[in-house]
């Protein structure tokens, strides 16, 4: 694990190093410490914390996710995996979840309705580094469980996905890159195919939690009516476009909605900001004084400057400014047709878009 890019493992990448200290146990009882995986990058060596021989056909092992440069919740999670050599059942190796490992209830994900949310990739990770231990006229039967999996999932986008009971064993490569990765933006991407497969009409897209909340507050929609963004609003906006969906809602608080009328699809603060400038744009567009625009200037928050615009009662024409900018910006780069609801912090409606919805 020496590559300068290496972050950390994916729990795909766990749990297959769990099955497989777990058969090298049955078929060698010397004690293992560490496995090598094969992952659809690299061979990587991973640790084991415990590892067991139950009898002679049965043995688990446990091993976590070590941290690693992300805010996952996954991470220090203990995986478990238990396999057992029962008489042959027609494949050589058979997975199956247990305990903290969710089970899928929408259409629109990679497993089928009723299955375990392991995922395709990490299955078929178990499947190539076991196979060929499996002794001939067995199948490995594995089961994958994660002990605090159920309480794990409440911090992540299952429950929202309909996977219940636990979180899902995910991985495309093996190796856990940041939030900034393509594996981040897969798994928020989901939102849409579940709602596609599930005729959800009338989509909301939001940033995050806070503009959902306010969404559920103010508007006339059910959860499986949002689809949260997070700062990859170009990126959504252009999968939904690639799905079909070519108009729907985009609501949230100014201060993160007001960066893609100044053409930021990437809204996170590291990346780019110019609310500011943005804001003074409009602002100036709407006739608002040069001493207004220096105040607004020196502003510390969207909120402090929309005070300063209430003060002349400017605020509404300038929201609205914004809002008509989002949507073009919006239809240039996507051919998308917006509906934008700006609101603030408590969810008051800003501009006058809100057809539908009031």
């Amino acid at each position: 694990m020496t590559d300068d890019n290496f972050i950390g493992v994916t729990t795909g990448t766990v749990a297959t190093a769990c099955s497989l200290a777990a058969i090298d146990a049955i078929l060698d009882s010397s004690d293992i410490v560490c496995v090598n995986v094969e992952t659809p990058k690299k061979k990587l060596d991973i640790l084991i914390d415990d590892c067991r021989k139950l009898s002679d056909s049965s043995a688990c092992a446990v091993a976590h996710k070590n941290p690693y440069n992300d805010p996952d919740v996954t991470v220090n999670l203990a995986i478990v995996a238990h396999v057992e050599l029962i008489d042959f059942e027609g494949e050589k190796v058979i997975i199956t979840g247990g305990e903290g490992v969710g089970i899928i209830t929408k259409p629109g994900l990679q497993i089928e309705v009723g299955d375990y949310a392991i995922n395709p990739v990490p299955r078929k990770m178990i499947r190539k580094n076991l196979e060929d231990k499996v002794p001939e006229g067995k199948s490995a039967k594995v089961t994958i469980s994660i002990p605090k999996g159920c309480e794990i999932a409440k911090k992540t986008m299952n429950p929202k996905l309909g996977i219940v009971g636990g979180i899902s064993v995910l991985g495309t490569t093996g190796i856990a890159r940041s939030m900034s990765s393509e594996a981040y933006k897969n798994s928020i991407v989901t939102q849409i195919d579940v709602a596609i497969a599930t005729k959800v009409d009338n989509l909301v897209f939001v940033p995050g939690n806070i503009g959902e909340k306010l969404a559920l507050k103010r508007l006339d929609i059910t959860k499986e009516q949002i689809i949260q963004t997070g700062n990859y609003v170009g990126f959504m906006f252009e999968e939904a476009k690639k799905r079909g969906i070519d108009r729907f809602t985009f609501f949230g608080h100014i201060g993160k909605l007001i960066k893609v009328a100044g053409g930021i699809f990437n809204t996170k603060h590291a990346v780019a900001d110019g609310r500011r400038e943005i804001m003074i744009t409009h602002a100036g567009i709407c006739g608002a004084e040069r001493e207004i625009l220096e105040r607004l200037y020196d502003s510390a928050t969207t909120d402090d400057m929309l005070d300063i615009l209430s003060e002349i009662n400017l605020q509404k024409e300038v929201a609205n400014s914004i809002a008509t900018a989002i949507k073009q910006r919006c239809a240039q780069r996507f051919e998308l047709e917006l509906d934008v609801i700006l609101v603030d912090m408590e969810g008051n409606y800003l501009n006058d878009n809100m057809e539908g919805f009031v």
